[in-house]
């Protein structure tokens, strides 16, 4: 019988070799070599292929938090998750509500909630930067100038409003952050209400009747029935927001291009991902580790602190 079972385990270890080779390759050699740039003192790949030697230390940590714009970096990224992922939660957890309240239709508005997380981010970010941008074209014999506006600057003025520069040059900071708010929300929702409408569907519509039997307001359900029971989705949805956020950089590039921010004013949305491939951009793999490091950290502190949030307040 022993023998039986030995052989059934070497079977499972030769079935998943394959992945474990690919997982300690590309996924645990990385993580490693990364921590060894990391403490090697101004590493670069190039120069260490010429046979130059690096000392250890902390030197490359030093050299991230002394760098200029490491503090706005650090500033987007948080601004960035403070803002989105409650908005994003909230509405998520409003629309899949709505979602499993209706049968009729359910499904193909199911669809179309869902199509935007299997869509490229730049693809949609460039549409968002059409939507939100101001373009002054020349033509005629005079050199006559036509400005066109975006869809939203249209709706404004629509309305009686101004005109508001979004995101090209001479725009504001909060304008900048106010686009970037709107398209990481709206890039987010998708998966969040997916996961949130799983959870719906599957609590137990006894207590939704036992409460309709009550006379319970449909806002107190909600509060003490819904919120509680999904609760532990919601928790979820709330850590990997955040992890997404603090690697938010593709959403950026989508808008502003390579230069993270309007073309007055480069790398003033540059997020901590960003940093990352600015240091590799130029050749300075130790940078770059360190930053990747203390961003590791940075996101397990959260995500620490929302787990030991979560107990207290998640039902399971």
């Amino acid at each position: 019988m022993e023998m039986v079972e030995n052989r059934h385990k070497w079977k499972a270890w030769l079935y998943l070799s394959p992945a474990i080779l690919l997982l300690l390759v590309f996924t645990v050699w990385p993580i490693i070599n990364t921590v060894r740039m990391a403490f090697l003192e101004n590493y670069s790949g190039l120069s260490a292929v010429r046979g130059a030697t690096f000392s250890l230390g902390i030197g490359n940590f030093r050299s991230v938090i002394q760098y200029p714009k490491f503090l706005q970096c650090m500033k987007n990224t948080v601004l960035l998750c403070i803002l989105t992922v409650p908005i994003s939660t909230f509405l998520a957890l409003l629309i899949a509500v709505c979602l499993n309240s209706i049968k009729f239709l359910q499904k193909p508005l199911q669809t179309i909630f869902f199509l935007p997380y299997v869509t490229n981010s730049i693809a949609i970010g460039m549409v968002f930067a059409a939507m939100f941008n101001i373009v002054g074209s020349f033509y005629g014999t005079e050199n006559e100038i036509v400005v066109t506006a975006g869809i939203i600057n249209n709706i404004i003025e629509f309305f009686g409003g101004r005109r508001v520069n979004w995101i090209n040059a001479g725009s504001s900071y909060l304008a900048n952050i106010t686009v970037m708010t709107v398209y990481i929300v709206w890039n987010a929702l998708p998966f969040k209400i997916l996961v949130l409408l799983g959870g719906l569907q599957s609590i137990n519509r006894q207590y939704y009747d036992a409460a309709k039997v009550d006379g319970t307001p449909r806002r107190r359900i909600f509060l003490r029935i819904t919120v509680p029971l999904l609760s532990p989705m919601i928790a979820y949805v709330v850590i990997t927001g955040f992890i997404g956020g603090f690697k938010e950089y593709t959403s950026i590039v989508g808008i502003f291009g390579e230069k993270m921010g309007p073309a007055d004013d480069g790398g003033r949305l540059n997020t901590m991902v960003g940093f990352i491939y600015d240091a590799l951009s130029t050749n300075k793999q130790g940078r770059a580790s360190a930053a990747a490091l203390i961003l590791f950290l940075i996101i397990l502190v959260v995500t620490l602190i929302n787990m030991q949030v979560s107990k207290k307040r998640v039902h399971y």
